[in-house]
């Protein structure tokens, strides 16, 4: 691939200091952390990244209470930079970003491509197609991936896989250049190779080649002897078989090739390789075919490629590859033996050991018999005992380059006494459960594939062309099978049978509920039957914790949970869960915490057949809702800690035992299980469990509510309250409605809200609960004022208050006055309420209501001209909101921070704040704070002269605030749009403003005023 710069597209390189151009325009990047989003973002172009893998990324160790915010800040400023300058669009989306990059337009996989295709033309004999591959890469290599950035786990594995790449690059360029007979090239490439990387054989080994060839074995000797020494003296290890024959054959006189010729060096594809030396033993090639459908893992293949280049020499390296059946390991295992080959060209050894077959696992005597067989070794040659036999496999091994692949292993005691003692050979294992080999390095999980990769394998399984007409229905196939390789190779089978079929048609039958697992079966082959090898083998107990753990309708559950649907005690329960996940029938996420692969969840629920399997599960449900719903409600008290009691009347906890185990020990343990808890809710809703359905709702409200999860208050209310009308409770029925206007307020459906907020006081009334009523009445309070009424309100509020009933916190109306209070120019009565709610919050100790009464009082401090006052007041707030992680009125406090930047003259610090606040605020879906900080966006924007984009900010307020009928910002966007208009549109304006003023008429504003003078006859000036 030549890369050819085009002034319109889009190119980032990530080799060295990161870097972003459009055309000859460098992109500005930002902070360290930002940059790393980018790094992220690039190397996964076209692909979602998730929020959780940048905060995984940006924090390894413990990320901060506001890292999803400060991730999504990074995300926008990086986004608004590009569009600034035209530059690449960075999309948000559901769980995460994608940046629109193609592999061309980034460094790295051009790069790796390069490095790839340079090995590949060696291996064929192209020598000058290989030189002119290597030395483009050899031009874009800056330095390691994100230098000078700390980078965390998933980059450093790449950094370190990329410099691993380079370095075998600058081997297959010495290669080259002996080759086309240019030894003195060689040598002083190499010679700054090694002083550079002291501890690569290899490298040394080419370097006495090289010296060899242009007559000097004398150096040639001198730098075996050098290596020798630096390997024994700083490692304390001997020397590999291939230095060792260099230096004997060098002492005897022997003649030594350079280069083999170019047909005999193999096709592997990895750069870097060595050659067989003179005289080794060498044995037939025993892998299994590799797959020709093979995709995907390549960033995995790179890093245990590095991992195994890091160690040669010092041992033989050996990686056990483990995970859910049909997740490709034997494949993947086989696809990285072919790539070791050339390294390892003594042997390519192959044994499976039937560690979950049906069939009884193969002793470790019998696999060393047949490994031996394959080196050649006689069979009157191989001793009957087993220690003499394990005795003749190392001698066999000793002086060999033999790559192994011990495939389906049963166990650590089945394999422990396959592996080579000594250095020289590599051991690839697979298995479906975890193994305990001693000390051979942590296991590597296989993933599932990319949902990108599964449509590659089904491409490759149908055809190019089929699968290419009907995207979207190749991504649901994918999707119905996990993107689990055996699933896609079984359903692509059935489709290939089946020339008449679309692909659509497939996916509509594997859409059918519960028939998913029964549709991918070829032949005898089936991905239950798979799953069945791993689940048989559990003792009774175990095998029903897993008939219940899909009982959780949520991506995640933790160890109580777990214990609360088998109603076991909590450690038994985690010695159960560490069976399940040996078997990799379920898989560990983090500490504690498991999740269920969607066709194994399938195979779970269809296991419980008989009716009192069935009666279990059900029990289970109820169970699980319980422990539950006690674990949200203790964690979310202290955010709610006056109407959550009453409001929930809960019983005492089934299991009181199981809570506060799960962890984290905070609030913080309802954003890690959000999506989970609101799958619950409505969970509870559809198993007639209605008690639990719409108490879980409403415990999770606060916490929704302070972190601006409106859709899902929206989601677990509406549930919630279809729990409560079946269940005929009425009261319970008054708290869903009123909760479900608190959403529909934000949200800017105010209509809606009104309609909730009139049942849920109606409600109460009939039933005598005046606290209640109270509650519900004051939320009317800023719906009155965002409907254009906020005289309505301030009389509403102060009625409200004068007739307080005991017992019911009359903080959160406050601020709803306030609002009203400032619409209508009223400062001083607005500060007061305003500075009480800001006294209440801090006798009640809580964050939330603190950093709000801040940014309320600097809204109202911006009003009155005091804006390095507002200044101070917003930071506090947002340093507050940090601590605590709550991000409601976040998009406020950033507006009104960008309004007194504005009016101190620091317009692009303005503009920022503004622009991150619209983030915010569409994330959040608030659309009555979007059409707010657009006008004031608009207001920002002509300060800074840049009227276009003012009119188009100001249009989008107006076209925002008259959809939601918000009429305070329609008539600030029509005063504003008047502004703009020239003196051959003075009627229009005219209309403009007179629109605008009616509008602040009807509410009392005192923008009316400006607009009065203004339309005055004796006005003067435009307009």
């Amino acid at each position: 691939m030549i890369w050819l710069r085009r002034k319109d597209l889009a190119e980032v390189r990530l080799l060295g200091a990161p870097e972003a151009w459009w055309g000859s325009t460098q992109l500005p990047l930002g902070t360290p952390k930002q940059q790393l989003v980018l790094v992220m973002l690039a190397l996964h172009g076209g692909r979602v990244v998730t929020t959780d893998a940048l905060v995984d990324e940006l924090w390894p160790e413990q990320p901060p209470r506001s890292a999803l915010a400060n991730v999504r800040t990074y995300a926008g400023n990086l986004r608004r930079a590009f569009e600034r300058q035209d530059g690449p669009t960075i999309v948000r989306l559901p769980g995460g970003y994608r940046i629109d990059l193609t592999d061309e337009q980034v460094d790295v996989p051009r790069f790796e491509h390069l490095v790839d295709a340079a090995a590949t033309a060696w291996s064929r004999g192209a020598i000058e197609n290989a030189g002119a591959l290597l030395a483009q890469a050899e031009r874009m290599w800056r330095g390691p991936l994100a230098s000078g950035l700390p980078t965390g786990p998933l980059l450093t594995a790449r950094r370190a896989a990329l410099d691993e790449q380079r370095l075998s690059a600058i081997e297959l360029r010495a290669r080259l250049e002996l080759q086309l007979g240019r030894t003195r090239s060689a040598i002083a490439l190499l010679t700054d190779h090694v002083v550079a990387h002291p501890y690569r054989e290899q490298a040394h080994a080419l370097l006495a080649r090289a010296r060899y060839a242009d007559g000097d074995p004398v150096g040639a000797l001198a730098a075996v002897r050098r290596a020798e020494a630096v390997l024994a003296e700083q490692l304390g290890i001997e020397p590999g078989i291939e230095l060792r024959t260099l230096h004997q054959a060098l002492l005897d006189g022997e003649p030594i090739v350079t280069v083999p010729p170019a047909a005999d060096r193999g096709a592997a594809s990895a750069a870097g390789r060595t050659e067989p030396p003179a005289g080794t033993r060498t044995v037939g090639n025993h892998l299994p075919r590799m797959v020709s459908d093979f995709v995907g893992r390549r960033e995995l293949a790179e890093r245990l490629m590095a991992e195994i280049a890091a160690a040669e020499g010092r041992t033989s390296p050996v990686r056990v590859i483990d995970g859910m059946a049909g997740s490709g390991k034997t494949a993947f295992a086989v696809h990285l033996a072919y790539r070791l080959a050339g390294r390892y060209p003594d042997a390519q050894l192959f044994i499976d050991l039937r560690g979950h077959a049906e069939s009884v696992p193969v002793d470790p005597a019998d696999a060393l018999t047949a490994l031996l067989r394959q080196l050649g070794v006689p069979a009157g040659r191989i001793p009957t005992d087993h220690d003499s036999r394990a005795e003749l496999w190392q001698r066999e091994l000793r002086g060999r380059r033999a790559v192994i692949v011990l495939d389906n292993a049963a166990g650590g005691d089945q394999v422990r006494p396959l592996l080579p003692a000594g250095p020289g050979s590599v051991v690839l294992v697979t298995s479906r459960r975890r193994l305990s080999t001693g000390d051979v390095g942590p296991p590597v999980p296989l993933p599932v594939l990319t949902p990108a990769e599964a449509v590659q394998l089904l491409a490759r399984t149908v055809g190019e062309e089929r699968v290419g007409k009907e995207p979207a229905a190749a991504a649901e196939v994918v999707r119905r099978c996990g993107h689990l390789p055996l699933a896609i190779r079984l359903a692509g089978g059935r489709l290939a049978h089946r020339p008449a079929w679309q692909v659509a048609d497939l996916a509509d039958r594997l859409s059918t509920g519960g028939t998913v697992l029964r549709q991918l079966a070829v032949e005898q082959q089936t991905v239950a039957r798979a799953f069945t090898a791993s689940y048989e083998p559990l003792a009774e107990p175990v095998k029903r914790l897993f008939r219940l753990v899909s009982v959780h309708p949520g991506d995640r559950f933790d160890a109580p949970m777990a214990a609360a649907l088998a109603d076991l005690p909590l450690d038994r329960t985690e010695w159960m869960l560490d069976d399940l996940l040996d078997q990799h029938l379920i898989e560990e996420i983090g500490p504690g915490r498991y999740r269920l692969h969607d066709l194994m969840r399938q195979y779970s629920a269809e296991l419980a057949r008989e009716p009192a399997e069935r009666r279990d599960r059900d029990e289970a449900a109820g169970r699980l809702l319980d422990h539950v719903l006690h674990e949200v409600a203790g964690r979310a008290q202290s955010l709610d800690p006056l109407a959550l009691r009453a409001h929930l009347r809960l019983d005492p906890p089934r299991r009181p035992d199981l809570l506060g185990h799960s962890a984290p020990p905070d609030v913080e343990w309802l954003e890690q299980e959000r999506s989970d808890l609101v799958a619950l809710v409505r969970f509870a809703e559809r198993v007639d469990l209605f008690a639990y359905g719409w108490r879980l709702a409403r415990a999770l409200w606060r916490f929704c509510y302070m972190r601006g999860y409106f859709d899902e208050i929206l989601v677990t209310h509406r549930a919630g309250l279809t729990a409560a009308e079946r269940s005929g409770d009425r009261a319970a029925q008054a708290v869903m409605h009123n909760y479900l206007a608190s959403a529909y307020t934000r949200t800017g459906s105010y209509l809606d809200s009104l309609r909730h907020l009139e049942v849920a006081v109606a409600i109460s009334r009939e039933l005598g609960d005046h606290g209640n009523e109270h509650r519900y009445r004051a939320n009317l309070v800023v719906v009155h004022w965002l409907t254009g009424d906020p005289a309505r309100s301030v009389s509403l509020g102060r009625q409200l208050l004068r007739d307080w009933p005991g017992g019911v916190d009359p903080v959160p109306s406050l601020p709803n006055l306030g609002y009203a209070l400032t619409t209508l120019g009223r400062y001083a009565e607005a500060l007061r309420a305003h500075r009480q709610h800001l006294f209440l919050g801090r006798c009640q100790g809580s964050g939330y209501h603190i950093s709000n009464a801040l940014g309320h009082i600097a809204s109202v401090e911006n009003r009155l001209g005091h804006h390095a006052k507002a200044v101070r007041l917003i930071t506090a707030s947002l340093r507050l909101r940090d601590r605590t992680g709550h991000r409601f009125g976040e998009a406020e406090a950033r507006n009104d921070l960008g309004i007194a930047y504005r009016h101190l003259g620091r317009l692009d610090a303005a503009r920022e704040q503004h622009e991150l606040a619209l983030d915010l605020a569409r994330d959040s879906g608030e659309r009555h704070v979007q059409a707010a900080v657009l006008n004031d966006l608009g207001l920002t924007l002509t300060a800074s002269g840049r009227t276009g984009a003012a009119v188009a900010a100001h249009r989008s307020a107006l076209a925002l605030a008259t959809r939601i009928a918000h009429p305070y910002e329609q008539g600030r966007a029509l005063a504003a749009l008047a502004d703009h208009l020239g003196e051959d549109e003075r009627d229009e304006a005219l209309r403009f403003r007179q629109r605008a003023l009616a509008i602040f008429r009807r509410m009392g504003a005192p923008e009316q005023t400006d607009l009065e003078r203004r339309l005055s006859p004796t006005a003067s000036g435009p307009g």
